[in-house]
Parts: structure tokens; C-alpha cells; sequence
């Protein structure tokens, strides 16, 4: 999809310096859990873009993006000051991690990537399929959709440092497709978490932030 003007539905803080916006879907645009937009604005006289991950299971007829709040940033307190009926510029999707609701899924989520790991579990649980997310941040985000997706028979872990965080993957590395989003470091941990429970590395989709 080419540059589209969307409608912001709603912007909602789902944690410390996060929000989920929730878009009107255009015309034209099919994404599945997993994949990302790129969000451009002009703010103060600069034209700025930034990828999002999408945060919402199904795109039918609005979808969701999740978005840290950098407060010495130049995009994002911007995004957050935005309102119901505001419009944004939106391009995509675009991603080759995705997930359609075809197999049982385990994501590992550090910081931002918990957008795209409640989109995959609530899509896997809506599908009867097993979802399990072990999330690394010592200020979760999206709490509330975690403890929705636990009470739905999800295995939720959130973990506040590595060595918890390793040994909850090891407890669910081999039940389903293996997911990770988040930041360079944290892919590389998650890697080398799923190598020490005994699942090749090479097998999981990963989807690195920078």
C-alpha cells in the first residue's frame, strides 16, 4: 500500500511511556500479526518516518500499532499527542515474519517486541492453537492483554532479567513455531536461549529492531 491517509480511532496507554493506537484500516490493506508499517509526519518542519510493529490479531477493520514514548524524541511524542479523528500517513505492510493461525506459536518479546506477541497469541488462541510469550522488560507493557491471554490458556511469562528470562524459554522453546521481536541484543539472547534448551536457532523467525 502506498502512502494512505488513516484515522486514528483511539490512542490508549498500555504501560510505562507506551501507547497502543488503533487505526482505521484503508482500503486495500491486509496484514497478518507480525508485520510492520512505516508511520511518516511532519513535526516542527521535519519529515519523519518510523517502522511499527503491528499490535492487533486481525486487521478487519481497524488495526493496531504500539508505540514507545521516547520523551526526548522526535516522532513519538508527537504520536502521542495525537487523538481520536487525527489522521496519519501510512505505508505497508511490509515484513516477511508473520504469523497466519496456522500452528501452535511461542514468542519471546523483549521491550517493544510485546506488540507483535499479543497480536500472535491472541491470533493463535482465536485459532484453538497454543501460544506461549516469555517477555523480557522490567516495565511491561500491555499487562493487561497478557493476563487476558493467560486466562485464555496462554502460557505468559514476563521476565526482568536474562537469567529468568533463559530459563523460562527453556520451559517452552520446543511447543510450537518460535517468533522474537525486539532489539539486536535481545535477539541474540533469545538465540542463544533457545540453542542452550536443545531448539536449533536457525529454525526461529526472528525479527530484529535495529
Amino acid at each position: 500500500m502506498n502512502a494512505t491517509q488513516v484515522t486514528v480511532r483511539d490512542v490508549a496507554e498500555v504501560g510505562p511511556d507506551t501507547i497502543a493506537m488503533t487505526l482505521a484500516t484503508p482500503d486495500g490493506f491486509d496484514a497478518d500479526p507480525g508485520e510492520f508499517v512505516l508511520v511518516r509526519a511532519t513535526v516542527d518542519g521535519e519529515e519523519l518516518a518510523r517502522h511499527y510493529t503491528l499490535s492487533s490479531p486481525t486487521v478487519d477493520d481497524t488495526f493496531e500499532i504500539t508505540v514507545g514514548i521516547d520523551p526526548d524524541g522526535d516522532l513519538t511524542p508527537w504520536l502521542a499527542e495525537r487523538e481520536p479523528g487525527d489522521t496519519l500517513s501510512v505505508e505497508g505492510p511490509f515484513g516477511t515474519v508473520t504469523y497466519e493461525g496456522d500452528g501452535d506459536v511461542v514468542v519471546l518479546a523483549g521491550g517493544p517486541g510485546v506488540g507483535p506477541a499479543v497480536g500472535i497469541g491472541e491470533r493463535a488462541r482465536s485459532a484453538d492453537h497454543d501460544a506461549a510469550i516469555v517477555y523480557l522488560d522490567g516495565t511491561p507493557a500491555h499487562e493487561t492483554r497478557l493476563s487476558t491471554l493467560s486466562n485464555a490458556g496462554a502460557s505468559v511469562t514476563v521476565a526482568n532479567d536474562e537469567d529468568s528470562f533463559t530459563a523460562a524459554v527453556a520451559d517452552v522453546a520446543d511447543v510450537g513455531q518460535v517468533y522474537v521481536f525486539g532489539f539486536k541484543e535481545f535477539c541474540e539472547l533469545s538465540l542463544d536461549a533457545l540453542e542452550a534448551a536443545g531448539v536449533d536457532p536457525d529454525d526461529a523467525l526472528v525479527e530484529s529492531f535495529g
